[in-house]
Formats: structure tokens, sequence, C-alpha cells
């Protein structure tokens, strides 16, 4: 009987780790509508007719050319760790300075690019104490001096 229970159990705490670490597949942004992405003409529709049709833009171009672009990606997460992209579109609506469209063009994930970002830090003044340091370093009993006692940065002369 005990036997049992615990097989149970195991089994039930194995299919609990099982769907925990299960893949959530999530979709996000804008979602494509070929007939109507195919509908938009050059030269013809503008501005308005374009925001009517597909909605609003999920980001537009900040400098340069005027572009909207509709972006809409497909990511898979397990458990708590980062998600993984599976595929990303992007649709880019261009205009000219009469808001006309004067082209459209698809892009995926294979057109993008990874950016490597500078991970280096501005140094600051002084020395950063952990709160463990902190807590160490203070006397009991004693009383904090003053910013202007200690700012070198504060003229340097005697204090009042």
């Amino acid at each position: 009987m005990k036997f049992a229970a615990v097989s149970t159990s195991l089994a039930l705490a194995a299919a609990g780790l099982l769907i925990a670490c299960a893949p959530v597949i999530s979709q996000r942004g804008y979602l494509p509508d070929p007939e109507i992405e195919s509908a938009i003409k050059t030269g013809a529709d503008t501005k308005t007719s374009i925001q009517s049709r597909l909605g609003y833009a999920s980001t537009t171009a900040t400098f340069g050319n005027d572009s909207w672009y509709y972006i809409s990606a497909t990511e898979k997460q397990v458990a708590f760790f980062t998600p993984t992209v599976l595929r990303r579109s992007i649709l880019a609506v261009y205009f000219d300075k009469n808001n006309k469209v004067t082209g459209v063009r698809h892009y995926g994930l294979q057109d993008g690019h990874v950016i490597a970002f500078e991970t280096k830090e501005t140094p600051a003044r002084g020395r950063e104490m952990t709160f463990l340091q902190q807590l160490l370093n203070a006397t009991p009993g004693t009383q904090a001096t003053s910013i202007q006692e200690t700012n070198p940065g504060n003229g340097g002369g005697p204090v009042p």
C-alpha cells in the first residue's frame, strides 16, 4: 500500500515538473494579413488609408525617410529562461513628402543584424561599498560627518 502511494506521488511530481517546463509559445505585435498587405498600392494609398487598413504602426522612422513599421514576433519561453525568438516579421511602408506610399517591403529574422553593445561603465568618484561593508564600517554611538566636511569638491576651506 505504501509503495503505491509513493509511486503515485512520484508520478504526480514528475508530471508537475514536465508541465512546468513545457515551452510557452506567444505571438506579439502586429498580426499580418496577406490580403490586406497585397492591396496596398504604391502612389495611390496615403497614410490615412494605410492606418485605416492596418491600424497604428508598431514604430515609425526617427530619422530620414518617413516610414512606418508593423512588427510581429513569435517567441518561445521555457520556465524562467530568456525567451527565444522563433519568427520575426516586419512590414515596412515608406511614404513621400505628400504622404503617398512609395514602397512596401517585408523583412524577416534573417534580415536583422546582431549589435554588440558596449558594456563598460563610466567610473564614478569614490568607492562603492556593499551593504555588508557599510554595516561593518559603522561605529555605534558616533554621528555621521556632514557631506560638506568630506566633500573634496566643496572648496577645501575650513568648515564654519
